[in-house]
């Protein structure tokens, strides 16, 4: 069965930095590119940021030189650290195989950038 669990969000200032982890059980992590996604009331559920099962990254324009995803394939962790952080960043950070369309979705983890 698989599993998906974000942590490390929370409320933090415009200009702040955050880093989200996500833990992956269930499936063989290590062979799987992974992506970050966030979803806000009323939109469509938008991709922040991949990252092969060799390393390769990939971000949306919106993301770009503020955000950086990585992973530890030895604690099944895909990680985003977060920084300069704007109003617009606060979302539900999300976790799933790169494409989203594969597993079903956790619960995520709130992200709110506000003063």
């Amino acid at each position: 069965q698989v599993q998906l669990v974000e942590s490390g969000g929370g409320l933090v200032q415009p200009g702040g930095s955050l880093t989200l982890s996500c833990t992956a059980s269930g499936f063989p992590f290590r062979f799987y590119a992974m992506g970050w996604f966030r979803q806000v009331p009323g939109k469509e559920r938008e991709s922040v940021a991949t990252i092969s099962s060799g390393g390769i990254t990939n971000y949306a324009d919106s993301v770009k030189g503020r955000f950086t995803i990585s992973r530890d394939n030895t604690k099944n962790t895909v990680y985003l650290q977060m920084t300069t952080l704007k109003p617009e960043d606060t979302a539900v950070y999300l976790c799933n195989q790169a494409s989203g369309r594969l597993f079903g979705w956790g619960q995520g983890t709130q992200v709110t950038v506000s003063s």
